[in-house]
């Protein structure tokens, strides 16, 4: 048995014990635990790469109110480009990972699973779209916004975390 096939058969063993995996997979599309443990400061990572993400979100301008509310009242297309770029390169790059068998960048496996479509996506995904209609924010930029200088959307991150809470508390009685 090669090395990878070792690793691969450790992380599979990995997340079939892991009881917190079992519970996050009820709700989660794309399943990977890391076993890596890192000092705290590997996360200056993220801060540089969310950084130059706010900064490219800002640039395509799609944290302005004003975009988001064209497009919500179809008066134009620049927000459905750029979401269908996303939407592309998220096909692309799920297509690339499941035929050459990319793993992260530190060797373990990336692991799909198949899900079923069920009234608790559809109700979710309305919620979360009356949300982004009414506020002209999401989760994605909601930081970049307040960043330059936006602070009305204080309010819409604490309802996005009140929301949050509610669905912790609620999630053992809504549909999954």
């Amino acid at each position: 048995m090669s090395l990878n096939t070792d690793k691969e058969k450790k992380h599979h063993e990995f997340l079939t014990q892991n009881a917190d995996f079992e519970v996050r997979s009820l709700d989660a599309v794309c399943l990977n635990e890391s076993e890596l443990k890192h000092p705290w400061w590997y996360n200056f990572k993220y801060l540089i790469a969310g950084t130059f993400f706010g900064i490219i979100l800002i640039k395509a301008e799609v944290i302005s109110w004003f975009r988001i509310q064209e497009m919500f009242r179809l008066q134009s297309f620049h927000m459905y480009g750029v979401i269908g770029s996303a939407v592309v390169v998220g096909i692309v790059s799920v297509w690339l990972i499941r035929k050459f068998n990319i793993k992260t960048i530190y060797g373990e496996p990336i692991e799909f699973v198949t899900r079923k479509l069920n009234k608790g996506n559809i109700i979710g995904g309305l919620l979360f779209g009356f949300g982004w209609a009414l506020t002209g924010a999401c989760p994605g930029p909601l930081f970049a916004q307040i960043g330059t200088g936006a602070t009305a959307t204080i309010i819409t991150l604490f309802s996005a975390i009140a929301g949050t809470w509610c669905y912790g508390m609620l999630r053992d009685r809504l549909p999954h």
